[in-house]
């Protein structure tokens, strides 16, 4: 479990907050010595006397001066191995090989248009950040063949570390927000059109629309959205409820279809990422295309929040969290900022220690009177994994902020790598074959 956050003093000294060791400290030998008169104790018989039928055992020494029947060991006990890293072919072990540069770029995701596919900046980032993952945006109509010559062109494009793939990503929800059309895909019901549906149904369904992501080339679906909209916020709540991207008002009526959506992509063997955590149901604006947006209803201890908990066990690979602010929860914050909201509510509250990722930190309206390399790193400190930056043009400044702050200070570069092993071992469970990063994720 992942430490809560308590008081950030410095950038470096926060971006450590959330990492976790995976190798506890070998203990220390004891210097102390047996005395003439001391004896250790033992759940065996007492030192210098033969248990019956036995020789006194070789690990135990009597130093008793005078006893002519004690017996004496001639070999010192010797301790067992203490482990002094991580476990060979574990996914900790391979973020530990990654230069820091390789460790940083596995916390970014680079948005790409798939109207105007691989361009020069979008190559170049590509190239020179060892970026590893790629968010197709846009609606397209050119089809699974289509979108499979875009993913490969990406993956031929981006430079990723030996025994690492690159990831690529979609918003592929349904209704309004289904970005990938055409031949070969499925037309998506809307998420409140899905919950009307047996929830057998929609996870047969989700594993066959999971079957042509993967056709296409995509490892993880940005879906589903598990924050609830309240009956008096639905028709005024423009990022959700006006594009019926809910599955409903509460969280014993959205815990059922999306559990069911994300069961389905995963045995098509595509991963999710639960949004938009805690949750925009009660909030007017949209973030992408608004700034202040502020949620002034929901608290810490909201019961809407366990849906994403429940969705989470359910199987999701990962958390989105939103850029909105949550005033009764981190006054003036931006949730994908807080520390509040990352390390104390999802990771300790509800106990999740999977990879987190931002909502857009891009183009997002919400987030742009920020500097974009602050963008990142606080992020990053707040306990988050990748950043999502759907502005190419921004994305080395981001990932340049990053790298200088793991060259300043050890304790950074530990957490860096704690993270990309935790991104490794998301990679390890996605994409084709034996998966998108050569390492075992149930040993990192």
């Amino acid at each position: 479990m992942l430490q809560t956050a308590a008081v950030v003093v410095t950038a470096s000294a926060a971006l450590v907050v959330g990492a976790c060791s995976d190798v506890e400290g070998a203990p220390q030998a004891s210097s102390a010595q047996p005395s003439s008169t001391s004896t250790e104790e033992s759940d065996g018989p007492t030192a210098g006397t033969a248990a019956p039928g036995e020789e006194a055992s070789s690990g135990r020494t009597s130093t008793g001066q005078g006893e002519g029947t004690a017996q004496t060991s001639s070999e010192e006990p010797v301790a067992a191995p203490t482990p002094t890293g991580p476990e060979p072919g574990s996914c900790a072990a391979l973020a530990a090989e990654l230069s820091p540069a390789a460790q940083v770029g596995q916390l970014f995701m680079l948005g790409v248009s798939t109207e105007s596919g691989v361009t020069p900046p979008v190559a170049d980032a590509l190239a020179t950040t060892q970026t590893g993952h790629a968010l197709l945006l846009g609606d397209t109509q050119a089809g699974v063949d289509g979108v499979r010559a875009l993913t490969d062109a990406l993956r031929a494009t981006g430079d990723q570390p030996d025994g690492v793939g690159l990831l690529v990503a979609a918003d592929q929800e349904g209704g309004q927000v289904q970005r990938l059309r055409g031949p070969g895909f499925d037309r998506m019901p809307s998420a409140v059109q899905q919950a009307q549906l047996p929830v057998d149904e929609l996870a047969r369904r989700a594993e066959a629309w999971g079957g042509q992501l993967r056709a296409a080339g995509v490892d993880l679906d940005l879906a589903p959205v598990a924050g609830v909209v309240p009956p008096e916020f639905q028709g005024r709540n423009e990022p959700v409820g006006l594009l019926g991207r809910q599955y409903g008002p509460d969280t014993e009526t959205v815990v059922p279809p999306a559990s069911a959506f994300v069961a389905g992509m995963e045995r098509a063997g595509v991963g999710t990422s639960v949004k938009h955590f805690p949750g925009l149901g009660r909030v007017e604006g949209n973030t992408d295309l608004a700034d202040g947006v502020v949620d002034v209803d929901t608290t810490r201890d909201d019961p809407a929040l366990a849906a994403f908990g429940e969705v989470v066990d359910a199987g999701a690979s990962s958390v989105m969290v939103a850029t909105a602010v949550y005033d009764r929860i981190d006054p003036g914050v931006p949730a994908a900022f807080s520390p509040v909201v990352v390390e104390e509510m999802l990771r300790g509250d509800l106990g999740y220690d999977g990879v987190v990722i931002s909502d857009d930190l891009g183009v997002a309206a919400q987030v742009q009177s920020v500097p974009p390399g602050e963008r990142a790193t606080r992020f990053l400190q707040a306990g988050g994994d990748v950043v999502i930056n759907g502005d190419p043009a921004i994305h080395t400044a981001m990932v340049e902020a990053t790298l200088a702050l793991v060259e300043q200070d050890p304790e950074v570069a530990d957490a860096v790598e704690t993270k990309a092993a935790r991104v490794l071992a998301l990679k390890a469970g996605l994409g084709e074959g034996a998966g998108l990063a050569d390492c075992t994720p149930d040993a990192r």
